[in-house]
Protein backbone atom coordinates (compact mmCIF):
# COMPACT_ATOMS: atom_id res chain seq x y z
CA UNK A 1 0.00 0.00 0.00
CA UNK A 2 1.50 3.37 -0.64
CA UNK A 3 -0.11 7.01 -0.10
CA UNK A 4 -0.41 9.56 -3.34
CA UNK A 5 0.09 12.90 -2.41
CA UNK A 6 -2.45 15.19 -2.45
CA UNK A 7 -3.40 15.92 -6.53
CA UNK A 8 -4.63 19.42 -5.70
CA UNK A 9 -1.60 20.60 -3.46
CA UNK A 10 0.19 19.56 -6.83
CA UNK A 11 -1.74 21.02 -9.16
CA UNK A 12 -1.40 24.42 -7.41
CA UNK A 13 2.30 24.45 -7.36
CA UNK A 14 2.33 23.18 -10.87
CA UNK A 15 0.44 26.03 -12.59
CA UNK A 16 2.08 28.28 -9.99
CA UNK A 17 6.00 27.16 -11.02
CA UNK A 18 4.97 26.17 -14.58
CA UNK A 19 3.14 29.23 -15.77
CA UNK A 20 4.85 31.75 -18.19
CA UNK A 21 3.23 34.82 -18.94
CA UNK A 22 2.30 36.19 -22.30
CA UNK A 23 4.24 38.94 -23.62
CA UNK A 24 0.97 40.90 -24.48
CA UNK A 25 -0.60 40.68 -20.52
CA UNK A 26 2.68 41.38 -18.38
CA UNK A 27 2.67 44.82 -20.78
CA UNK A 28 -0.81 45.23 -20.75
CA UNK A 29 -0.31 45.49 -17.02
CA UNK A 30 2.73 47.29 -16.94
CA UNK A 31 0.82 49.98 -19.09
CA UNK A 32 -2.02 50.13 -16.38
CA UNK A 33 1.25 50.62 -13.93
CA UNK A 34 2.32 53.55 -15.57
CA UNK A 35 -1.10 55.19 -16.43
CA UNK A 36 -1.62 55.14 -12.83
CA UNK A 37 2.03 56.40 -11.35
CA UNK A 38 1.34 58.92 -14.57
CA UNK A 39 -2.18 60.18 -12.21
CA UNK A 40 -0.12 59.65 -9.09
CA UNK A 41 2.53 61.99 -10.46
CA UNK A 42 -0.07 64.63 -11.53
CA UNK A 43 -1.55 64.26 -7.99
CA UNK A 44 1.60 65.06 -6.54
CA UNK A 45 2.49 67.80 -8.60
CA UNK A 46 -0.97 69.70 -7.92
CA UNK A 47 -0.13 69.26 -4.28
CA UNK A 48 3.13 70.79 -4.93
CA UNK A 49 5.73 68.20 -4.77
CA UNK A 50 8.86 68.56 -6.69
CA UNK A 51 10.06 66.77 -9.90
CA UNK A 52 12.32 64.23 -8.15
CA UNK A 53 9.62 63.05 -5.83
CA UNK A 54 7.42 62.42 -9.30
CA UNK A 55 10.30 60.50 -10.67
CA UNK A 56 11.00 58.36 -7.47
CA UNK A 57 6.98 57.53 -8.10
CA UNK A 58 8.13 56.64 -12.08
CA UNK A 59 10.97 54.10 -10.91
CA UNK A 60 8.93 52.68 -8.05
CA UNK A 61 6.30 51.86 -10.68
CA UNK A 62 9.17 50.45 -13.31
CA UNK A 63 10.28 48.45 -10.51
CA UNK A 64 6.47 46.90 -9.52
CA UNK A 65 5.96 46.61 -13.01
CA UNK A 66 9.30 44.67 -13.34
CA UNK A 67 8.37 42.66 -10.32
CA UNK A 68 5.55 40.77 -12.10
CA UNK A 69 7.16 40.15 -15.20
CA UNK A 70 10.56 37.99 -15.69
CA UNK A 71 10.55 38.97 -19.37
CA UNK A 72 13.56 41.31 -19.96
CA UNK A 73 12.30 42.86 -23.28
CA UNK A 74 9.20 43.88 -21.35
CA UNK A 75 11.27 45.74 -18.54
CA UNK A 76 12.99 47.39 -21.13
CA UNK A 77 9.91 48.56 -22.59
CA UNK A 78 8.47 49.60 -19.41
CA UNK A 79 11.63 52.03 -18.43
CA UNK A 80 11.51 53.20 -21.91
CA UNK A 81 7.78 54.17 -21.43
CA UNK A 82 8.04 55.20 -18.33
CA UNK A 83 10.40 58.23 -19.68
CA UNK A 84 8.90 59.14 -21.97
CA UNK A 85 5.34 59.71 -20.04
CA UNK A 86 7.68 61.43 -17.58
CA UNK A 87 8.97 63.92 -20.44
CA UNK A 88 5.24 63.92 -21.96
CA UNK A 89 3.38 65.17 -18.75
CA UNK A 90 6.17 66.63 -16.58
CA UNK A 91 8.97 67.89 -19.12
CA UNK A 92 8.45 71.42 -20.52
CA UNK A 93 6.99 71.89 -22.91
CA UNK A 94 3.50 70.33 -21.77
CA UNK A 95 2.20 67.14 -23.29
CA UNK A 96 5.18 67.08 -26.04
CA UNK A 97 8.10 64.67 -26.55
CA UNK A 98 10.28 67.76 -26.88
CA UNK A 99 12.79 68.83 -24.01
CA UNK A 100 14.09 72.25 -23.99
CA UNK A 101 16.67 72.23 -21.88
CA UNK A 102 19.89 70.03 -20.82
CA UNK A 103 19.28 69.61 -17.72
CA UNK A 104 16.41 67.78 -18.62
CA UNK A 105 17.82 65.57 -20.78
CA UNK A 106 20.14 64.62 -17.85
CA UNK A 107 17.23 63.85 -15.70
CA UNK A 108 15.45 61.66 -18.36
CA UNK A 109 18.69 60.06 -18.68
CA UNK A 110 18.92 59.21 -15.07
CA UNK A 111 15.74 58.03 -14.91
CA UNK A 112 16.41 55.56 -17.63
CA UNK A 113 19.26 54.72 -16.37
CA UNK A 114 17.46 54.23 -12.79
CA UNK A 115 14.34 52.56 -14.31
CA UNK A 116 16.40 50.22 -16.31
CA UNK A 117 18.97 49.05 -13.45
CA UNK A 118 15.85 48.43 -10.97
CA UNK A 119 13.92 46.42 -13.95
CA UNK A 120 16.67 44.43 -14.22
CA UNK A 121 17.74 43.70 -10.35
CA UNK A 122 14.09 43.01 -9.85
CA UNK A 123 14.01 40.39 -12.80
CA UNK A 124 17.14 38.57 -11.19
CA UNK A 125 15.02 38.62 -7.32
CA UNK A 126 12.48 37.21 -9.66
CA UNK A 127 14.31 34.62 -11.43
CA UNK A 128 16.51 33.54 -8.64
CA UNK A 129 13.36 32.96 -6.43
CA UNK A 130 11.25 31.07 -9.01
CA UNK A 131 14.77 29.14 -9.65
CA UNK A 132 14.64 28.04 -5.76
CA UNK A 133 11.08 27.51 -5.88
CA UNK A 134 11.24 25.23 -8.47
CA UNK A 135 14.37 23.17 -7.30
CA UNK A 136 12.16 23.31 -3.73
CA UNK A 137 9.28 21.36 -5.97
CA UNK A 138 11.76 18.97 -7.58
CA UNK A 139 13.39 18.21 -4.64
CA UNK A 140 9.46 17.66 -2.45
CA UNK A 141 8.59 15.82 -5.84
CA UNK A 142 11.80 13.26 -5.59
CA UNK A 143 11.30 12.91 -1.48
CA UNK A 144 7.78 12.06 -1.90
CA UNK A 145 8.97 9.11 -4.89
CA UNK A 146 12.21 7.76 -2.98
CA UNK A 147 9.50 7.56 0.41
CA UNK A 148 7.16 5.49 -2.05
CA UNK A 149 9.40 3.50 -3.09
CA UNK A 150 11.61 2.65 0.31
CA UNK A 151 9.53 -0.42 1.14
CA UNK A 152 7.96 -1.94 -2.35
CA UNK A 153 9.17 -5.13 -2.84
CA UNK A 154 7.41 -5.85 -6.58
CA UNK A 155 8.82 -4.21 -9.48
CA UNK A 156 4.93 -3.77 -10.95
CA UNK A 157 4.02 -1.53 -8.01
CA UNK A 158 7.13 0.69 -8.65
CA UNK A 159 5.76 1.17 -12.45
CA UNK A 160 2.57 2.08 -10.59
CA UNK A 161 3.92 4.57 -8.23
CA UNK A 162 6.57 6.09 -10.83
CA UNK A 163 2.86 6.27 -13.22
CA UNK A 164 1.15 7.73 -10.60
CA UNK A 165 4.00 10.74 -10.06
CA UNK A 166 4.20 11.55 -13.41
CA UNK A 167 0.61 11.60 -13.80
CA UNK A 168 0.15 13.95 -10.82
CA UNK A 169 2.68 16.27 -12.15
CA UNK A 170 2.22 16.31 -16.08
CA UNK A 171 -1.56 16.06 -15.90
CA UNK A 172 -1.70 13.37 -18.89
CA UNK A 173 -2.14 9.66 -19.10
CA UNK A 174 1.49 7.02 -18.56
CA UNK A 175 2.16 4.03 -20.23
CA UNK A 176 4.47 1.96 -18.65
CA UNK A 177 6.51 -1.68 -20.16
CA UNK A 178 8.41 -3.52 -18.07
CA UNK A 179 11.60 -4.60 -19.91
CA UNK A 180 13.88 -7.77 -19.20
CA UNK A 181 16.15 -10.01 -21.31
CA UNK A 182 15.82 -8.03 -24.55
CA UNK A 183 11.25 -8.65 -24.21
CA UNK A 184 9.46 -6.14 -23.24
CA UNK A 185 6.32 -7.11 -21.40
CA UNK A 186 2.85 -5.82 -21.57
CA UNK A 187 1.85 -2.53 -21.44
CA UNK A 188 -0.24 -0.66 -18.78
CA UNK A 189 -2.17 2.52 -19.10
CA UNK A 190 -2.41 4.91 -16.30
CA UNK A 191 -5.57 7.15 -17.29
CA UNK A 192 -7.38 7.21 -20.59
CA UNK A 193 -6.77 6.20 -24.36
CA UNK A 194 -6.17 2.45 -23.45
CA UNK A 195 -7.15 1.87 -27.07
CA UNK A 196 -4.94 4.73 -28.71
CA UNK A 197 -2.11 4.21 -26.40
CA UNK A 198 -1.39 0.00 -26.80
CA UNK A 199 -1.24 -0.11 -30.26
CA UNK A 200 1.28 -2.16 -31.69
CA UNK A 201 2.86 0.58 -33.68
CA UNK A 202 3.36 2.51 -30.06
CA UNK A 203 4.57 -0.68 -28.63
CA UNK A 204 7.22 -0.82 -31.43
CA UNK A 205 8.32 2.51 -30.49
CA UNK A 206 8.53 1.46 -26.97
CA UNK A 207 10.34 -1.30 -27.64
CA UNK A 208 13.13 0.41 -29.71
CA UNK A 209 13.34 3.23 -26.71
CA UNK A 210 14.60 0.16 -24.46
CA UNK A 211 16.96 -1.51 -26.89
CA UNK A 212 18.41 1.07 -27.51
CA UNK A 213 18.35 3.18 -24.25
CA UNK A 214 17.19 6.78 -26.14
CA UNK A 215 13.85 8.50 -26.04
CA UNK A 216 12.04 8.44 -28.76
CA UNK A 217 8.45 9.31 -30.07
CA UNK A 218 6.42 12.78 -30.09
CA UNK A 219 8.40 15.05 -29.63
CA UNK A 220 11.24 13.51 -30.87
CA UNK A 221 13.58 13.14 -34.38
CA UNK A 222 12.82 9.49 -33.75
CA UNK A 223 9.47 7.61 -34.57
CA UNK A 224 8.22 11.28 -33.87
CA UNK A 225 4.52 10.31 -34.94
CA UNK A 226 3.73 7.87 -31.70
CA UNK A 227 0.99 9.34 -29.34
CA UNK A 228 3.68 9.16 -26.87
CA UNK A 229 6.86 10.45 -25.64
CA UNK A 230 8.98 7.02 -24.45
CA UNK A 231 11.78 7.60 -22.03
CA UNK A 232 14.51 4.31 -20.55
CA UNK A 233 13.24 3.35 -17.06
CA UNK A 234 17.19 3.40 -16.62
CA UNK A 235 20.48 3.13 -14.61
CA UNK A 236 23.48 3.77 -16.16
CA UNK A 237 23.65 1.23 -19.33
CA UNK A 238 20.89 -1.32 -18.18
CA UNK A 239 17.08 -0.45 -18.82
CA UNK A 240 14.82 -2.08 -16.44
CA UNK A 241 11.30 -0.43 -18.54
CA UNK A 242 10.35 2.34 -20.71
CA UNK A 243 7.81 4.74 -19.50
CA UNK A 244 5.02 6.68 -22.21
CA UNK A 245 3.94 10.24 -21.62
CA UNK A 246 0.65 10.71 -23.44
CA UNK A 247 1.40 14.10 -25.83
CA UNK A 248 -0.83 16.67 -27.51
CA UNK A 249 0.10 17.03 -31.18
CA UNK A 250 3.01 19.69 -31.26
CA UNK A 251 3.44 19.61 -27.55
CA UNK A 252 6.70 19.47 -25.54
CA UNK A 253 8.35 19.07 -22.09
CA UNK A 254 9.47 21.94 -20.62
CA UNK A 255 13.18 22.14 -19.19
CA UNK A 256 11.43 21.72 -15.13
CA UNK A 257 8.89 19.01 -16.44
CA UNK A 258 11.93 17.04 -18.05
CA UNK A 259 14.35 18.11 -15.18
CA UNK A 260 11.50 15.95 -12.87
CA UNK A 261 10.41 13.45 -15.17
CA UNK A 262 13.86 11.62 -15.41
CA UNK A 263 14.53 12.37 -11.59
CA UNK A 264 11.70 9.97 -10.77
CA UNK A 265 12.35 7.71 -13.47
CA UNK A 266 15.65 7.39 -12.10
CA UNK A 267 14.25 6.86 -8.38
CA UNK A 268 12.39 3.85 -10.35
CA UNK A 269 15.56 2.47 -11.75
CA UNK A 270 16.81 2.57 -8.34
CA UNK A 271 14.19 0.87 -6.83
CA UNK A 272 14.12 -2.05 -9.73
CA UNK A 273 18.02 -2.70 -9.25
CA UNK A 274 17.38 -2.65 -5.71
CA UNK A 275 14.54 -5.36 -5.94
CA UNK A 276 16.44 -7.50 -8.90
CA UNK A 277 19.78 -7.22 -6.33
CA UNK A 278 17.54 -8.51 -3.31
CA UNK A 279 16.05 -11.44 -5.62
CA UNK A 280 19.34 -12.30 -7.12
CA UNK A 281 20.99 -12.24 -3.60
CA UNK A 282 17.94 -14.66 -2.05
CA UNK A 283 18.54 -16.86 -5.48
CA UNK A 284 22.11 -16.79 -4.27
CA UNK A 285 21.59 -17.46 -0.60
CA UNK A 286 18.79 -20.68 -1.49
CA UNK A 287 21.54 -22.57 -4.04
CA UNK A 288 23.97 -22.14 -1.09
CA UNK A 289 21.59 -23.26 1.66
CA UNK A 290 20.70 -26.34 -1.30
CA UNK A 291 24.33 -26.95 -1.79
CA UNK A 292 24.84 -27.26 1.64
CA UNK A 293 21.61 -29.24 1.96
CA UNK A 294 23.21 -31.77 -0.24
CA UNK A 295 26.95 -31.70 1.27
CA UNK A 296 24.80 -32.18 4.56
CA UNK A 297 23.21 -35.66 3.07
CA UNK A 298 26.34 -36.98 1.27
CA UNK A 299 28.52 -36.23 4.73
CA UNK A 300 25.58 -38.03 6.74
CA UNK A 301 25.70 -40.80 4.21
CA UNK A 302 29.00 -41.41 3.83
CA UNK A 303 29.63 -41.67 7.88
CA UNK A 304 25.94 -42.08 9.47
CA UNK A 305 25.05 -45.17 6.90
CA UNK A 306 28.58 -46.93 7.08
CA UNK A 307 27.88 -48.50 10.45
CA UNK A 308 24.72 -50.32 9.60
CA UNK A 309 26.04 -51.37 5.52
CA UNK A 310 29.38 -52.80 7.71
CA UNK A 311 27.28 -54.41 9.86
CA UNK A 312 24.74 -56.25 6.94
CA UNK A 313 28.13 -56.44 4.72
CA UNK A 314 30.18 -58.26 7.73
CA UNK A 315 26.95 -60.26 9.18
CA UNK A 316 26.17 -61.79 5.65
CA UNK A 317 30.30 -63.29 5.61
CA UNK A 318 29.76 -64.94 8.20
CA UNK A 319 26.51 -66.68 6.88
CA UNK A 320 28.36 -67.52 3.92
CA UNK A 321 31.75 -68.75 5.36
CA UNK A 322 30.16 -70.33 8.85
CA UNK A 323 26.94 -71.31 7.97
CA UNK A 324 27.71 -74.85 8.84
CA UNK A 325 29.67 -74.69 11.63
CA UNK A 326 27.83 -71.92 12.90
CA UNK A 327 25.30 -72.85 15.47
CA UNK A 328 21.06 -72.50 15.35
CA UNK A 329 21.39 -69.82 17.73
CA UNK A 330 23.78 -67.18 16.26
CA UNK A 331 22.47 -67.68 13.02
CA UNK A 332 19.49 -66.39 13.89
CA UNK A 333 20.73 -63.80 15.75
CA UNK A 334 23.09 -62.97 13.10
CA UNK A 335 19.73 -62.67 10.28
CA UNK A 336 18.26 -60.52 12.45
CA UNK A 337 21.09 -58.36 12.80
CA UNK A 338 20.78 -58.10 9.02
CA UNK A 339 17.34 -57.58 9.12
CA UNK A 340 16.90 -54.89 11.88
CA UNK A 341 20.36 -53.37 10.18
CA UNK A 342 18.15 -53.47 6.39
CA UNK A 343 15.11 -52.09 7.92
CA UNK A 344 16.90 -48.98 9.54
CA UNK A 345 17.81 -48.65 5.76
CA UNK A 346 14.50 -48.82 4.38
CA UNK A 347 12.98 -46.40 7.02
CA UNK A 348 15.48 -43.84 6.14
CA UNK A 349 15.03 -43.81 2.36
CA UNK A 350 11.12 -43.74 2.98
CA UNK A 351 11.26 -40.81 4.94
CA UNK A 352 13.58 -38.98 2.17
CA UNK A 353 11.51 -39.97 -0.40
CA UNK A 354 8.03 -39.12 1.80
CA UNK A 355 9.28 -35.46 3.12
CA UNK A 356 10.79 -34.69 -0.96
CA UNK A 357 7.52 -35.52 -2.12
CA UNK A 358 5.00 -33.50 0.45
CA UNK A 359 7.40 -30.49 0.08
CA UNK A 360 7.30 -30.60 -3.89
CA UNK A 361 2.90 -31.29 -3.62
CA UNK A 362 3.42 -34.61 -5.09
CA UNK A 363 1.86 -36.18 -2.53
CA UNK A 364 -1.91 -35.47 -2.31
CA UNK A 365 -3.48 -35.76 1.31
CA UNK A 366 -6.15 -38.12 1.33
CA UNK A 367 -7.96 -36.84 4.62
CA UNK A 368 -10.63 -39.21 6.05
CA UNK A 369 -12.73 -39.54 9.32
CA UNK A 370 -10.89 -41.21 12.07
CA UNK A 371 -11.00 -42.07 15.59
CA UNK A 372 -7.73 -40.40 16.63
CA UNK A 373 -7.70 -43.50 19.82
CA UNK A 374 -7.38 -46.03 17.22
CA UNK A 375 -4.89 -44.06 15.35
CA UNK A 376 -2.90 -44.32 18.42
CA UNK A 377 -2.76 -47.99 18.75
CA UNK A 378 -2.31 -49.16 15.33
CA UNK A 379 0.53 -46.64 15.32
CA UNK A 380 2.10 -48.25 18.40
CA UNK A 381 1.60 -51.70 16.63
CA UNK A 382 4.08 -50.60 14.43
CA UNK A 383 6.66 -49.46 16.95
CA UNK A 384 9.70 -52.49 17.87
CA UNK A 385 12.00 -52.53 20.67
CA UNK A 386 9.72 -51.08 23.36
CA UNK A 387 9.86 -53.18 25.98
CA UNK A 388 12.14 -51.47 27.98
CA UNK A 389 10.11 -48.69 27.89
CA UNK A 390 6.32 -47.65 29.86
CA UNK A 391 4.16 -46.38 26.61
CA UNK A 392 1.38 -44.78 28.03
CA UNK A 393 -1.50 -42.96 26.45
CA UNK A 394 -4.52 -40.81 27.62
CA UNK A 395 -6.96 -39.22 26.01
CA UNK A 396 -11.01 -38.66 24.68
CA UNK A 397 -11.72 -42.43 23.53
CA UNK A 398 -14.66 -40.18 21.21
CA UNK A 399 -12.41 -37.81 19.68
CA UNK A 400 -12.19 -37.86 15.57
CA UNK A 401 -9.70 -36.12 13.67
CA UNK A 402 -10.19 -35.15 9.27
CA UNK A 403 -6.47 -36.32 8.73
CA UNK A 404 -4.61 -39.06 6.38
CA UNK A 405 -4.31 -41.57 8.87
CA UNK A 406 -1.25 -43.32 7.04
CA UNK A 407 0.33 -40.19 7.43
CA UNK A 408 -0.46 -39.38 10.94
CA UNK A 409 0.36 -42.49 11.78
CA UNK A 410 4.00 -41.69 10.43
CA UNK A 411 4.61 -38.85 13.00
CA UNK A 412 2.94 -40.88 15.86
CA UNK A 413 5.60 -43.25 15.17
CA UNK A 414 8.41 -41.19 14.59
CA UNK A 415 7.95 -39.05 17.40
CA UNK A 416 7.55 -42.19 19.68
CA UNK A 417 10.90 -43.72 17.98
CA UNK A 418 12.24 -40.65 18.72
CA UNK A 419 11.33 -40.67 22.24
CA UNK A 420 12.82 -44.47 22.90
CA UNK A 421 16.28 -43.91 21.19
CA UNK A 422 16.86 -40.78 23.36
CA UNK A 423 15.46 -41.70 26.91
CA UNK A 424 16.63 -44.62 28.97
CA UNK A 425 15.58 -47.71 29.62
CA UNK A 426 12.79 -47.98 31.80
CA UNK A 427 11.50 -44.17 31.10
CA UNK A 428 8.13 -43.70 30.90
CA UNK A 429 6.73 -42.53 27.54
CA UNK A 430 3.33 -40.60 26.94
CA UNK A 431 0.84 -39.81 24.21
CA UNK A 432 -1.85 -37.98 25.48
CA UNK A 433 -4.46 -35.97 23.13
CA UNK A 434 -7.67 -33.28 23.67
CA UNK A 435 -9.53 -31.12 21.93
CA UNK A 436 -8.82 -27.09 21.92
CA UNK A 437 -11.37 -25.27 19.79
CA UNK A 438 -10.82 -26.95 16.08
CA UNK A 439 -8.08 -28.36 16.71
CA UNK A 440 -6.88 -31.88 18.39
CA UNK A 441 -3.98 -31.52 20.56
CA UNK A 442 -1.81 -33.95 20.42
CA UNK A 443 1.18 -34.41 22.86
CA UNK A 444 4.01 -36.99 23.43
CA UNK A 445 6.11 -36.83 26.42
CA UNK A 446 9.19 -38.67 27.74
CA UNK A 447 11.59 -38.30 30.95
CA UNK A 448 14.93 -38.26 28.76
CA UNK A 449 17.78 -35.54 29.45
CA UNK A 450 15.81 -32.76 27.68
CA UNK A 451 16.37 -30.67 24.73
CA UNK A 452 18.36 -27.32 25.23
CA UNK A 453 16.59 -24.07 24.22
CA UNK A 454 19.17 -23.39 21.81
CA UNK A 455 18.71 -26.34 19.83
CA UNK A 456 15.09 -26.52 20.28
CA UNK A 457 14.27 -23.43 17.24
CA UNK A 458 16.38 -26.39 15.05
CA UNK A 459 15.30 -29.85 15.90
CA UNK A 460 12.73 -29.84 12.83
CA UNK A 461 15.25 -28.78 10.16
CA UNK A 462 16.29 -31.22 7.56
CA UNK A 463 19.54 -33.08 8.55
CA UNK A 464 19.50 -31.76 11.98
CA UNK A 465 21.07 -34.18 14.73
CA UNK A 466 22.01 -31.75 17.82
CA UNK A 467 24.91 -33.22 19.77
CA UNK A 468 23.37 -36.74 20.77
CA UNK A 469 25.39 -39.30 21.19
CA UNK A 470 25.83 -42.73 19.32
CA UNK A 471 22.42 -44.61 20.08
CA UNK A 472 22.48 -48.58 18.73
CA UNK A 473 25.99 -48.01 17.35
CA UNK A 474 24.74 -44.85 14.82
CA UNK A 475 23.27 -42.04 14.86
CA UNK A 476 19.69 -40.66 13.07
CA UNK A 477 20.13 -38.01 9.80
CA UNK A 478 18.13 -35.84 11.10
CA UNK A 479 14.81 -36.58 9.12
CA UNK A 480 12.23 -38.12 11.12
CA UNK A 481 11.45 -34.78 13.27
CA UNK A 482 11.44 -32.76 9.71
CA UNK A 483 8.99 -35.20 8.31
CA UNK A 484 6.77 -34.95 11.13
CA UNK A 485 6.76 -31.27 10.86
CA UNK A 486 5.96 -31.19 6.66
CA UNK A 487 3.74 -33.87 7.17
CA UNK A 488 1.86 -31.81 10.26
CA UNK A 489 2.22 -28.37 8.12
CA UNK A 490 0.23 -30.11 4.86
CA UNK A 491 -2.69 -30.96 7.24
CA UNK A 492 -2.70 -26.89 8.44
CA UNK A 493 -0.95 -27.79 11.65
CA UNK A 494 1.38 -26.59 14.17
CA UNK A 495 4.14 -28.59 15.67
CA UNK A 496 6.83 -27.88 18.87
CA UNK A 497 8.63 -29.17 21.45
CA UNK A 498 8.95 -27.62 24.88
CA UNK A 499 10.17 -29.24 28.00
CA UNK A 500 8.40 -31.30 30.30
CA UNK A 501 8.33 -30.70 34.02
CA UNK A 502 10.41 -31.95 35.90
CA UNK A 503 12.87 -33.19 33.11
CA UNK A 504 12.35 -34.52 29.41
CA UNK A 505 10.47 -33.48 26.53
CA UNK A 506 6.86 -32.57 24.95
CA UNK A 507 6.16 -32.91 21.40
CA UNK A 508 3.55 -30.96 20.45
CA UNK A 509 1.28 -31.09 16.89
CA UNK A 510 -2.20 -30.30 16.05
CA UNK A 511 -4.49 -31.96 13.78
CA UNK A 512 -8.52 -30.70 12.31
CA UNK A 513 -11.39 -31.86 14.49
CA UNK A 514 -14.33 -33.03 12.92
CA UNK A 515 -17.26 -33.22 14.92
CA UNK A 516 -19.57 -36.42 14.81
CA UNK A 517 -23.10 -36.35 15.90
CA UNK A 518 -24.06 -39.89 17.68
CA UNK A 519 -26.54 -40.62 15.41
CA UNK A 520 -24.40 -41.12 12.27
Amino acid sequence: MYIIPDKAGYKAQKKKLFRVMKPTRALLKSVLILAFVTIAGLALEMSGFPKTAILTTYVLGVLFASTLSASAFNGLVTSLVAVLLFNFAFTPPRYSFHALHAGDFLTLALMFAAALLTSRMAQKIRSSAESAARSAFKTKVLLETNQLLQSVEEEDVVFEIGAAQLRQLLDCPIVTYAYAKRRIGHGRVYGEGKELLLTPNERAVAYWCATNNKHAGASTDTLSSAKCLYLAVRLNEKVYGVVGIAMDEGARLDPLEQSIVLSVLGECALALEGIQSRAEKEQARMLAKNEQTRANLLRAISHDLRTPLTSISGNASNLLDNEAGMEAITRRQTIEDIYEESNWLIGLVENLLAITRIEEGKVALHPTLELFEELVEEALGHIRHNEDHEIATDGDPFLFVEADSRLVMQVLVNLVDNAIKYTPSGSRIEIAWRKEGERVRVEVKDEGEGIPDAVKARVFERFYCGDHEIVDSRRSLGLGLSLCKSIVHAHGGTIEVKDNVPKGSVFTFTLPYRKVDLHE
